[in-house]
């Protein structure tokens, strides 16, 4: 069973169908109580506050004051939906305190706090909470633990905006998925065989085009959003002071950019990290990365990503997802970076972790079937849709391998297409032999796709053809997984004047340009050819595709950083 830490930045237990109970021997780490010499300990971080009975201490949707701690009273915690329906999650009492991971962010409630009685308590806003967290080691680690469970709960609970459609509707999966992948609870109903969509679609005027529904805590009704309509309403997309300058902006959540953020917070730099979907980047689609130092029974690359995430969180960071920068330009001695909701935001130094977009197939028509029958992810959303199934699946890689591995034990079949002869060229052995083992699982060596079939409903059949046979074969699927590669994801450089190779990748250090030329202004490994501009990760010229490796170019950036800002402190030194 995974520990819930992992599953908080894995899948949402609910989506395994795991009761609640999953939690039930953790209540103690989930509601600590604290000593006096803890309360004692944080009272420098915090400042008193008092309600009367009844009062309301905090509200879904709002943004909460921070972390409460109480002193003395009795506090009821429940969650309240768009329909003003109360689940109870607990009851707080003397030395008890009252948050979860959104106090942490500064992001609003997911949970309302109603005073039982006259309360006193101290309230830590979440500067200083961060600050708290990192000044007692072990209180520290007693309240995130407690965070992190406390936020699980609420998603075992299925606890947060109510999202109704078609279950196997692909609008309403990708939302599904953007709300799991930044671990933020829902409850998903089908309106096709739930008898409580009836209740909930009372009264409304809805047409096909409507769905997904998605209602709000905040009592606000979405007709088929997307995901940054969805952001806004649920309060996560953030605000920026435009006067502000970061020490970095990274841009792009993946390893590279989450390790740059945490090393870079660690070491007392002001952060800023912008990512357009959610914490992960390619590695998040992972089922199971078992070939990542200290991890010898594997963890999903979401679970890794997460406390990676919390890790950015705790130290201070500024993350920023979703938040899709457009455009990056140079304004004398610093950056501004614009966001799609028209915000800009000033930083010194630049960290470009974008990384890449998924490759589709080069067959005619096939933007048609974009989320009808179409997957770049093997997560448990896309293991429910294919249970039972037969599948096809695209791909000879590490990705391509994990994927296949984890819906073997859903789909009835799957068969794997790869251009070569075989996957020793491009995938490691211990999945190769896993993958033999699999009995549900055949290999096609030497395949091409030509073209794609569908009705109403999305895929039907994919004509495949087998190139060293010279023969064509029609496949039956209703569902096909794409990992053959990506392109990186650099149009947002545009204005920047950063150079890219040949491939569309960013060009660092020492690195010869397409014409020859020595890119000579780059002291710095992983400079680019902008001053004070760096590249990590995937996105990288001559990078290793590897985990492991971007999160070594986030880490080994941060001292680069250190030296380029020492140089314009230096520079402005002597100008004055």
């Amino acid at each position: 069973m995974r520990t819930p830490e992992e599953s908080f930045g894995a899948v949402a237990p609910s989506e395994l169908e795991l009761p609640f109970s999953s939690l039930e021997y953790r209540q103690h780490q989930m509601f600590p109580r604290l000593s006096a010499a803890e309360i004692q300990s944080l009272r420098r971080f915090a400042m008193p506050m008092s309600f009367k009975a009844g009062e309301m201490i905090f509200q879904t949707g709002e943004v909460a004051l921070g972390l409460f701690v109480l002193l003395q009273g009795r506090v009821r915690i429940f969650s309240r939906d768009s329909f003003g329906r109360s689940t109870l999650v607990t009851e707080h009492e003397d030395g008890h305190f009252m948050a979860e991971m959104a106090q942490l962010s500064g992001k609003p409630a997911l949970i309302d706090g109603v005073a039982l009685t006259d309360v006193e308590t101290l309230v830590i806003e979440p500067d200083r909470l961060r600050a708290l967290i990192v000044a007692d080691a072990q209180l520290g680690e007693h309240i995130m633990r407690a965070l992190i469970l406390r936020r699980l709960g609420l998603i075992e609970q299925r606890l947060g905006p109510i999202i109704v459609g078609n279950g196997d509707d692909a609008r309403l999966v990708a939302l599904q998925g953007f709300l799991r992948r930044n671990a933020y609870p829902a409850m998903v109903i089908d309106a096709r065989t739930d008898p409580e969509a009836v209740t909930l679609l009372g009264g409304i005027t809805t047409g096909p085009g409507d769905f997904p529904l998605v209602f709000c805590p905040n009592g606000h009704v979405l007709r088929a959003p997307d995901e940054a309509q969805l952001a806004s309403c649920l309060g996560l997309v953030p605000t920026f002071e435009r006067s502000h300058v970061y020490d970095v902006a990274i841009v792009g959540a993946g390893p590279a950019g989450l390790a740059a953020a945490v090393y870079a917070a660690t070491e007392g730099l002001s952060v800023a990290v912008f990512d357009q979907r959610a914490p992960g980047g390619q590695a998040g689609a992972s089922s199971r990365i078992e070939n990542y130092l200290g991890f010898p029974t594997g963890i999903s690359g979401q679970a890794l990503a997460a406390r990676a995430f919390q890790q950015a969180q705790k130290f201070g960071a500024h993350l920023a997802i979703p938040g899709k920068v457009t455009c990056v330009t140079r304004d004398e001695d610093r950056f501004v970076l614009t966001l799609f909701d028209g915000q800009s935001i000033n930083a010194r130094t630049v960290v470009v972790a974008s990384g890449a977009a998924y490759r589709q197939p080069t067959v005619a028509g096939f933007e048609s079937f974009e989320g009808r029958g179409t997957y770049y992810w093997a997560s448990t959303i896309e293991a429910k849709l294919v249970k039972d199934q037969d599948v096809v699946l695209m791909g000879g890689g590490n990705s391509a391998g994990q994927a296949v591995v984890f819906l073997a034990n859903f789909a009835r079949s799957i068969r794997v297409l790869i251009r070569g002869k075989d996957l020793s060229a491009s995938m490691s052995k211990y999945l190769i032999d896993r993958i033999a083992s699999l009995p549900n699982v055949t290999l096609c060596n030497a395949c091409t796709l030509r073209s794609l079939e569908g009705d109403e409903a999305g895929l039907t059949h994919l004509h495949v053809r087998h190139e060293d046979e010279g023969r064509d074969e029609v496949l039956a699927s209703r569902h096909l997984f794409l990992f053959i590669g990506a392109d990186p994801k650099t149009d947002w450089l545009g204005s920047s004047g950063v150079e890219l190779d040949n491939r569309g990748f960013v060009v660092t250090g020492f690195a010869r340009s397409e014409h020859g030329h020595a890119n000579a202004r780059a002291r710095f490994p992983l400079e680019t050819s902008v001053p004070g501009m760096f590249a990590v990760g995937d996105v990288r010229s001559e990078s290793a595709k590897r985990v492991a490796a971007a999160v070594g170019d986030g880490a080994a950036v941060v001292a680069q950083i250190h030296a380029y800002l020492s140089e314009l402190a230096t520079l402005s030194t002597q100008d004055v």
